[in-house]
């Protein structure tokens, strides 16, 4: 039975200490790849104001800041009363998603797709990917961190075609964060965000996930068995198949 990991532990690669002279900026790059990532899905809410300032090493007045620039873009939506809190808003309904009309946020993820270097982006995208991989299989994975990968992969294949793209990503940031490297692991979760908003232009294809989790699998395998060489290979070849469909949809 695959068991969800918490809200926080899912944070954990992209909400660190931010820097002197740039917290409200860093703040919300920080929170915007938490709502980008799907790290928080749709509908829930984000954790606490204070376990948000703190982990971020902010005030709650600057994390307020922060909040209500998210909810003016219509990202999330502040909720009152006992269980309020501050709730992640649907993504736009775009050609990458089950299906359905374009949402009413369609022009600015067009906006952030335009401003994306598409072939920048999958190839620093492959070096972090390929590099986590080999790393997770060279030095091991303890019980709890093999335990980890192997349900974040049971949980992309026991996915509905609408969570597909969030586990996945969810299973490709655990692969990021046990390679030990935290700049490695904050790299990938900024790439990944746009990366995101890329997927989200191109359709689902049955064929082509069928494809991605047979090589989730390999990749799986390979880390757990300390395989490094096969681990980087199939990453690499899943990182092309991506980068191939992407090409093809979008340029």
């Amino acid at each position: 039975m695959t068991q969800e990991i918490t809200p926080t532990d899912r944070l954990t690669p992209v909400l660190r200490p931010v820097r002197a002279g740039n917290g409200f900026e860093e703040a919300l790059e920080q929170i915007l790849q938490v709502v980008r990532l799907g790290l928080v899905p749709e509908g829930e809410r984000l954790p606490s104001e204070r376990e948000l300032a703190d982990r971020m090493g902010i005030s709650r007045v600057t994390l307020r800041e922060v909040l209500k620039v998210l909810q003016d873009q219509e990202l999330v939506e502040s909720r009152r009363g006992r269980y309020g809190g501050t709730f992640v808003r649907p993504r736009p309904t775009g050609p990458g998603s089950a299906g359905g009309p374009a949402g009413p946020d369609e022009d600015e993820l067009h906006r952030r797709v335009a401003a994306v270097d598409v072939e920048d982006t999958l190839r620093f995208r492959e070096v972090l990917e390929v590099g986590a991989a080999g790393l997770c299989a060279t030095h091991g994975l303890d019980e709890a961190g093999g335990r980890r990968l192997r349900e974040a992969l049971e949980a992309t294949q026991d996915a509905p075609l609408a969570e597909y793209r969030r586990r996945d990503t969810l299973l490709h940031l655990a692969l990021a964060e046990l390679s030990g490297s935290r700049s490695l692991t904050a790299q990938y979760a900024a790439v990944r965000a746009g990366l995101n908003d890329l997927l989200d232009r191109i359709p689902l294809l049955v064929r082509n996930l069928e494809h991605s989790q047979a090589q989730h699998a390999a990749l799986v395998d390979a880390v757990l068995a300390g395989d490094a060489d096969a681990a980087r290979e199939v990453m690499r070849e899943h990182c092309e198949g991506t980068a191939a469909l992407l090409r093809g949809f979008l340029t």
